[in-house]
This record gives C-alpha cells, sequence and structure tokens, in this order.
C-alpha cells in the first residue's frame, strides 16, 4: 500500500512538473505578443554574471519594427538565417550537422535560426545541452504558430547584443552611428548584422579587414534575396 501510495504521488509530480514545463512557455509567448519583455534571459544572465569587458551599465531602447530602417531585417536575415521567411523555427539540416558533430558534453554549435535565437534570448539562459537546445525548439515553434514572423524578427531586433551591453537595434545605431535606428543605411545596417554571431569579438566600427569582407557578403546576400516581406 505504501509503495502504491509513493507510487502515486511521483507520477502526481511528475504531471505537473510536464504541465508547468509545457504550459508555462505557451502563456508567456502569449503575453509577449503583446507586451515587450521588460527584460529577458540573455540580458540577466549578462547582469548577474558579467562577462569581461561588460560595462557597468547596458544600452537598450526598445523600437517598433515601423520605427527601424525596412532594409534592416532583410540585412540580419542575410547574415544569420536565410530560410527565416520559410521554416517553421528550425532548420533541419543545420540542426542534423550540428548533431553530428556533438560530442559527449551536447552540442557545440547552435546553427540557430532567428527564431531560435530569439527564444533562446527572451525566455531562456546560455548553457549547451540538449536540454536546453530542445527546449529552444519547443519554444521557437510556439513562437512560430503564435507570434508570426513579424512579431519574431521586430522582438529579436530589440533583444540582440550588439555590442557588450549594446541591446537592441536602437542602441546599436546611436552607439556606433550617431543614428536612429529608422535611418540606418543598408550599408550601416549590414555592418551591425555582421556582429551578431560574436558581439565582443566583432565590431561594426571601426572596421577591420575581416568586417569589410564580411560587410560585402551580407550586401550580396541582401541583393541576391532581394525585398523582404514578412
Amino acid at each position: 500500500m505504501l509503495v502504491l501510495k509513493l507510487t502515486s504521488k511521483i507520477k502526481q509530480l511528475l504531471l505537473s512538473i510536464a504541465l508547468i514545463a509545457f504550459g508555462l512557455p505557451v502563456v508567456l509567448v502569449l503575453i509577449m505578443k503583446f507586451v515587450n519583455p521588460p527584460f529577458w534571459g540573455w540580458q540577466i544572465s549578462r547582469t548577474l554574471f558579467p562577462p569581461q569587458g561588460y560595462p557597468e551599465y547596458s544600452q537598450h531602447k526598445w523600437v517598433s519594427i515601423d520605427d527601424t530602417s525596412s532594409i534592416l531585417p532583410l540585412a540580419v536575415m542575410a547574415s544569420e538565417d536565410q530560410q527565416f521567411p520559410n521554416h517553421w523555427g528550425i532548420d533541419i539540416h543545420a540542426l542534423l550537422s550540428v548533431i553530428r558533430e556533438s560530442g559527449e558534453n551536447g552540442p557545440k554549435r547552435g546553427a540557430s535560426t532567428i527564431t531560435q535565437q530569439t527564444a533562446k534570448n527572451v525566455f531562456l539562459f546560455p548553457s549547451h545541452t540538449y536540454l536546453r537546445k530542445a527546449y529552444e525548439l519547443y519554444i521557437a515553434l510556439l513562437m512560430e504558430l503564435i507570434w508570426g514572423k513579424e512579431r519574431i524578427m521586430e522582438v529579436y531586433l530589440n533583444v540582440a547584443e550588439f555590442g557588450p551591453g549594446i541591446f537592441g537595434v536602437q542602441a546599436a545605431s546611436q552607439h556606433y552611428f550617431g543614428v536612429s535606428a529608422k535611418k540606418l543605411t543598408a550599408y550601416q545596417a549590414a555592418q551591425l548584422a555582421v556582429v551578431l554571431p560574436n558581439p565582443y569579438k566583432i565590431r561594426p566600427a571601426p572596421m577591420t579587414g575581416y568586417v569589410q569582407q564580411r560587410v560585402n557578403w551580407v550586401l550580396r546576400q541582401m541583393h541576391n534575396l532581394g525585398p523582404l516581406t514578412l
């Protein structure tokens, strides 16, 4: 009898944990379809565990996608995720490649879509484990279903880190170029886009030879992709 009661309690506990694990993200994603996040996981992690070079005060100012340069989403997509308009949050081919190259401690690189990066930045914390990656994929799918592409891009552009403690395109545009995100040129948009893989090692200005090459590559990809409709 005691064993049966204990088993029943364990089952109830596991069910409760599962309901919270899968239900809470649904609630949060629904809320943030309409409410801009006042803070997010990546920002909290940087504040609590600042990496070398992180400033005492971070920079951020939310800006709607309608108040950013229309060329900016295209530049980011060209640099980070050229299949963004077509997938459901997951690049299957890139994901399988990451799994094949992973070691015992989990994946060493992300190959994440813009949707996955947004899910990680907003709802999760830095971690290279299969569990976090699986949770990221689940949240990314919810975002595709509930938010849609335009909202995903808007949130991504506002929470991505473009330099140590520089969050979002508005702060980045003002910091590096002295203009608002609305007034960015195609070249400046490409400069910002190329730093996203590693904003602690890559700076949009002053440009190194490597950054110049990457900017030129992104500009060519933007031309090849053509007009972007979200």
